[in-house]
């Protein structure tokens, strides 16, 4: 009980700090730390009228952060049924395809001739559905690698072309917005060292 006061005198102090008006320190006297709890349910007209406006303050903000996260979650609700509806698109495009394809295992002349446009407007119509999201292909300004966005996991022995040349892109990359969320993976040159050029290697390391 001895500590009591000393922590009363911390808390009505601070309290004291944050009203308006007159805010006089508490003398840390037992005399005066009693008078104080004596009277600690005062507060002044101006004291009583701050308090309810920072009330009302507080309970007007919680309602428009709680309003403003019930319309976001509303939003992104909305987004994710209106990507899911796109996809659902390009879903059921495939599957005639594959359903065909299953139903006719020997597919008319005309159907295979007409098979890489059908199979392209599917691939566009997915591409589309990720560029309204911002999801753009990389596209690789020159056939020398920015390692920014590519990613080499495979070399070839080529000597019609520079070291280093991009020979193939194994996996098409992608932005969002200007990040890179997967990079290109392709496959570069490299030149065949000549034979007497491998033989003297190895005669060294030996």
């Amino acid at each position: 009980m001895s500590e009591s006061p000393s922590i009363y005198l911390q808390f009505t102090n601070w309290l004291k700090s944050k009203l308006p008006g007159n805010k006089p320190e508490i003398s840390s006297s037992p005399q005066d730390v009693q008078a104080f709890i004596a009277n600690r349910y005062f507060l002044t007209q101006e004291q009583r009228d701050w308090l309810i406006q920072e009330f009302s303050d507080l309970q007007k903000q919680n309602t428009t952060l709680q309003q403003s996260l019930r319309e976001q979650q509303t939003q992104a609700t909305a987004n994710t049924e209106d990507l899911l509806l796109e996809l659902l698109e390009v879903s059921d495009a495939l599957e005639a395809l594959l359903n065909y394809l299953e139903n006719n295992p020997d597919p008319s002349p005309e159907f295979i001739q007409r098979l890489p446009k059908s199979v392209g407007a599917v691939y566009r119509k997915f591409i589309s559905v990720l560029s309204k999201r911002q999801v753009t292909p990389i596209e690789l300004q020159s056939n020398q690698p920015d390692f920014n966005f590519c990613r080499v996991v495979d070399r070839e022995i080529r000597n019609d072309v520079e070291d280093q040349t991009i020979t193939k892109i194994v996996r098409q990359g992608f932005l969002i917005g200007e990040k890179v969320l997967r990079p290109t993976e392709i496959i570069t040159s490299k030149s065949e060292q000549p034979l007497q050029e491998t033989e003297d290697k190895e005669q060294a390391e030996n």
